[in-house]
């Protein structure tokens, strides 16, 4: 059985109703985050069951879901003066 791993999930919903209703979808599923993106720790059945019940409510005309999986071994990829500062920031957390 393959282990949970850290997938983020955000997203982009027109509707307020259909945002509320989301939201509350991923506060049972979610480690943390903000309003519309937010960090989880699941298999692939998981993210597959979390996917089907945030489609089911989804607008594919005017809506937006993103899911993806973090790779915590791959190195972080940035851009802009705080390179230095970013660098320093995650050899902390590793």
């Amino acid at each position: 059985m393959k282990a949970h791993r850290p997938i983020i999930v955000a997203y982009d919903i027109s509707d307020n109703r259909v945002r509320a209703r989301i939201h509350k979808i991923m506060k049972g599923w979610s480690l943390g985050g903000q309003k519309s993106v937010h960090e989880c720790r699941l298999k692939s059945r998981q993210a597959e069951e979390l996917f089907l019940q945030l489609s089911e409510s989804l607008d594919q005309e005017t809506d937006r879901l993103l899911m993806a999986w973090l790779e915590p071994h791959r190195s972080v990829l940035h851009r802009g003066l705080a390179k230095a500062e970013i660098r320093k920031k995650i050899r902390h957390v590793r």
